[in-house]
């Protein structure tokens, strides 16, 4: 299994950061992505991915939360950074209208300068979407069929919006803790949809899974995510993780 978003990286682990590491091996997670959010998490981002080598690989990018004013100065340090190394991925970007929209022309243009310099660099992108859902699309009516492949992540949407994206062509579904949450419908969703075009994720440290939920999430819950899924399928776990892990191997190159 393959934890395709995790923020292990946040101060949430501070205290026992290499303890959730091994816990992640234990559960049989070979690969953990960390997206990034702006030049603050940055820093401690590329800590992990150093200390964990060949395990945790860090995807760049300017989360939709952090544009604001200075949001051309942000893509700066991304441009930056995609001069000086190879990221496994571009992200997480996208459009976020969940408090407001007072920056929502600076937020599409953020995510469509960051999708440019995608396929510039033939990287996937890890798309955040909330309460954007019709907005994030409109923006991605340029790039159609010119190569742009990527995930959206924390898919909450409904069938209609499922099959948009998969039928927007070389975008997956990135399935967390949200999936096992009793009243949230999403396992009805996604019974609709082929696993072929799923991705396993957590959010850590947020969304928990059940019977955890409430607590912090960790990358070893992706497991319990892959077993609400088998549940869905209606097939086994080994099931689950072989599609699910080629589908990330294939999308970020791993």
């Amino acid at each position: 299994m393959i934890d395709t978003h995790s923020h292990i990286y946040s101060e949430e682990f501070d205290i026992d950061r290499s303890e959730t590491i091994q816990r992640a091996k234990d559960a049989g997670i070979q690969y953990i992505i960390l997206p990034n959010v702006d030049s603050e998490t940055l820093p401690r981002m590329l800590h992990l991915e150093a200390e964990y080598p060949s395990y945790c690989y860090a995807a760049i990018g300017l989360h939709p939360t952090s544009v604001k004013d200075n949001y051309e100065a942000e893509l700066a340090l991304v441009e930056s950074e995609l001069n000086r190394r190879t990221w496994i991925a571009i992200g997480e970007i996208g459009i976020d209208l969940y408090w407001d929209r007072t920056f929502l022309v600076q937020q599409i243009k953020a995510f469509q300068q960051q999708i440019e310099w995608a396929l510039e660099y033939k990287m996937p992108v890890i798309i955040h979407v909330r309460n954007s859902f019709r907005e994030t699309m409109e923006a991605l009516i340029p790039y159609k069929d010119r190569g742009l492949n990527g995930v959206f992540h924390s898919f909450v949407g409904t069938i209609e919006e499922a099959n948009e994206i998969v039928d927007f062509g070389g975008f997956m579904l990135g399935i967390n803790g949200i999936v096992t949450f009793k009243n949230s419908g999403l396992d009805k969703v996604i019974a609709q949809i082929d696993f072929e075009n799923i991705l396993l994720e957590t959010d850590s440290p947020y969304l928990t899974p059940a019977p955890h939920r409430g607590k912090r999430n960790e990358s070893a819950y992706t497991q319990l995510v892959a077993r609400k899924l088998a549940e869905v399928y209606n097939c086994s776990l080994t099931e689950i993780d072989k599609q699910t892990t080629l589908n990330a191997k294939l999308l970020f190159n791993l």
